[in-house]
């Protein structure tokens, strides 16, 4: 066959018919033109048979391979009755629980056991802080290479199938220091009266043991959290990038608003749950209730392991359906095709918009060029980052604040806290998700009202100055009645001439009020000697520290811290909630703007990067600095052979203040870069994003029209060849 001519062949099995084309067509008159284009009725047979055979060999084609490629199922094992799940309202609900759990245990129940762990393991906050971060660093090691690898055409759903089984086996790993030490012991046989004329107590640091070795399970617990981290990289990535491919555009923001509010009923649910299991005594499982200590007692350690044990293996019971889930479900490609870019302008997007851009690695420093270039992007990623220093601080210390601040119970601090994040959290991702769809927003929209709230929510930061006053506290808040050493000049001093020869222990701290209002280290501390009410509530008498001269009933004091007379905390509670709820309404709006401003192209490693900053700027350093200041404000530690253990008592006031400080600065620079973000995007002009629009969809076509019809069908691929050479 000569250049330039082509052949058609008809499936049908009637005679075969040959037209061949000169390759030249020289110049003709109008009638000869009629009469040379004439239709040929055998020709045009001819050719609507081969239309209609072809049609039929792409239509069989797609219909086999392409729906084989979109069915859910495991391998061969696709049954018809798991295809009800294979949509996004299916992969909304799986991300919906894996987020969930997640919550749970990264911002729940680790948040929550903070205060047990540092006084089970003998733990400063700081080292505590140092285990919340460690999430985040595991996410920042990963986070770039999980989410290229996965931008390239790999299967996000198996990406997200492995984060949830490492997050389970995180969660298994964080409790075992429970199973690997002995029982918890909270004292040392000392006598919790005054013993006049008896031996010390106190620890004997001279016999070569300088410690327990129960700090050497910090490093257990931040494996822990390295694999936390290793499970929750591709979840707030690529589960968010792969909800957003799935759905329409005008709907993307309601279901990444309801992903949201999951992972925000994870840590609520997680307060709950885990205040429950402290009200619980950590050595249940070995027979053991901690008689002689009450929940109120600072030495108590609740249950805080059981939830992890439950978390682990529903973490990996949403393994099995993720895996089942096709790299793209039906119907996305035409999704993809309708979307509109609003892509920042000169934001690299013809760059990235080069159907092999992305699927090597050479092209990795070039796509972080493009991001890093990208001012909106950068801006709001920086505003991300402090949002996320304050959350997480706050999520790790928030109990423990409500617990000093207010002389509550370990359990009962984590549920108030929990009352709060439950509807806050929860309601403030559905309401930003519900604003977008309702107001119709586009990037600078969302934006705008990033800054908005953002505004509002620093003013509500002064919350903080809502405080309560410590208890007096005898020997460091303010002088032993009998005494002239006044801590507030001489620091703190536990021993006066009342309990002088006592011989009192320092090393546990067990509070004990006063009928005075005033609050003593320890029985022993306020000079009792009598113990009365063992099975109830101890009381003691004749306590030489506490000044009877004109009642005599002052004599007698309490177990227990003395309870405050502050009635500010329904306040803060209240203004704590509006807080929640418009920090986590900016969620999606940010989420949003950030995968409008990129190239469609670089969606999941833009949030990779996002995620990055905000783990180095926010969430990483947050706790520990957070755990810093809290630690600055401590006047009782306590007291171990091999330096400090946690802390026994805090100023109320200078934590506050502390707090107060970090949260405003956080905030106002959140604010800062969420205007200049606003201020800095350029959307494309009008004839850019048709252009663009035009190519993703012509581009997407070229993907369906790429499959490959089998031979089988009937007709030959060499027919759909020639007809293309044709048209």
């Amino acid at each position: 066959m000569s250049a330039g001519t082509s052949t058609f062949v008809s499936a049908d099995p009637g005679p075969k018919t040959t037209k061949t084309t000169p390759p030249f067509h020289p110049k003709i008159s109008p009638s000869e033109e009629s009469r040379t284009m004439a239709p040929d009725p055998v020709a045009a047979d001819v050719v609507v048979t081969k239309n209609s055979a072809s049609s039929t060999a792409r239509d069989l084609g797609l219909t086999e391979q392409q729906e084989k490629k979109e069915t859910c199922g495991w391998g061969t094992v696709r049954p018809t009755c798991l295809q009800c799940c294979n949509n996004p309202n299916g992969v909304l609900f799986f991300l919906c629980l894996f987020s969930f759990t997640q919550g749970v245990i990264v911002n729940g129940l680790v948040n929550v056991s903070i205060t047990s762990i540092e006084t089970r393991f003998e733990l400063p906050s700081a080292n505590t802080g140092i285990v919340s971060a460690s999430y985040d660093i595991a996410f920042v090691v990963l986070a770039l290479f999980v989410t290229y690898h996965a931008g390239q055409g790999n299967s996000k759903p198996k990406w997200l199938a492995f984060g949830s089984f490492s997050l389970g086996l995180g969660a298994l790993v964080y409790s075992l220091p429970h199973f690997t030490t002995g029982p918890y012991v909270y004292g040392t046989g000392q006598t919790e009266t005054c013993d006049i004329g008896g031996n010390s107590t106190s620890q004997d640091c001279s016999s070569g043991t300088t410690g327990s070795g129960l700090r050497n399970y910090l490093y257990v617990f931040i494996l822990g959290q390295l694999l936390h981290g290793v499970g929750g990289t591709p979840l707030y990535t690529l589960g968010t990038t792969f909800l957003d491919e799935n759905v329409e555009k005008a709907n993307s923001g309601v279901y990444i608003g309801i992903f949201y509010a999951a992972s925000a009923l994870g840590p609520a649910a997680g307060y709950l749950i885990g205040g429950q299991f402290l009200n619980i005594y950590t050595d249940i499982d070995i027979g053991q209730n901690g008689n002689g200590l009450t929940e109120a007692d600072p030495r108590w350690v609740g249950a805080w392991w059981i939830g992890f044990l439950m978390c682990a293996f529903l973490a990996w019971s949403i393994t099995i359906p993720l895996l089942g889930y096709p790299k793209e479900l039906p119907g996305a490609a035409e999704i993809k095709a309708n979307k509109e870019s609003e892509a920042h302008a000169k934001g690299g997007a013809d760059v990235a918009s080069q159907p092999d851009f992305g699927k090597s690695w050479r092209d990795f420093p070039i796509a972080v060029k493009i991001l890093l270039c990208n001012p909106t992007f950068m801006f709001v990623s920086l505003a991300g980052a402090f949002e996320g220093f304050l959350t997480s601080g706050l999520a790790t210390f928030g109990p423990k604040f409500v617990e000093m601040q207010f002389s509550q119970t370990s359990g009962w601090a984590a549920m108030l806290c929990g009352f709060v994040v439950v509807p806050g959290a929860a309601g403030g991702n559905i309401l930003g998700g519900v604003i977008m769809k309702w107001m119709k927003l586009k990037c600078r929209g969302m934006l705008r009202l990033c800054i908005i709230l953002g505004g509002v929510c620093l003013a509500l930061y002064l919350v903080f100055l809502v405080q309560c006053p410590n208890t007096p506290f005898a020997g460091v808040t303010q002088r032993y009645t009998n005494s002239s050493m006044d801590p507030a000049v001489h620091g703190l001093n536990l021993t006066s001439e009342c309990n002088t020869d006592c011989s009192c222990q320092e090393e546990y701290y067990t509070p004990t009020c006063g009928a005075d209002g005033v609050q003593y280290f320890s029985p022993c501390h306020a000079g009792c000697t009598v113990l009365t009410g063992t099975d109830g509530t101890k009381r003691y008498h004749n306590c030489t520290c506490i000044s009877y001269d004109s009642v005599p009933s002052l004599a007698e004091t309490l177990e227990g811290k003395c309870e405050s007379s502050c009635g500010t905390m329904p306040v803060f509670l209240a203004m704590f909630f509006a807080i929640m709820l418009l920090t986590f309404a900016n969620n999606p709006l940010a989420t949003g703007a950030t995968l409008r401003t990129v190239p469609d192209s670089q969606r999941p490693f833009a949030l990779g990067l996002q995620w990055i900053f905000v783990r180095c700027i926010g969430t990483i350093p947050g706790p520990i600095l957070f755990g810093r200041f809290i630690d600055d404000a401590c006047l009782v530690w306590q007291e171990k052979c091999d330096g400090q253990g946690s802390c026994w008592f805090y100023d109320n006031a200078a934590m506050a203040r502390s707090l107060l400080y970090l949260t405003i600065a956080g905030k106002a620079l959140a604010f800062i870069f969420y205007s200049v973000a606003a201020l800095s995007y350029r959307p494309p002009p009008l004839e850019d994003m048709d252009k663009t629009t035009t190519e993703v969809a012509l581009h997407n076509q070229d993907e369906l029209a790429a499959v490959t019809v089998p031979e089988s069908n009937g007709v030959s691929n060499k027919a759909l060849e020639i007809e293309s050479t044709e048209l």
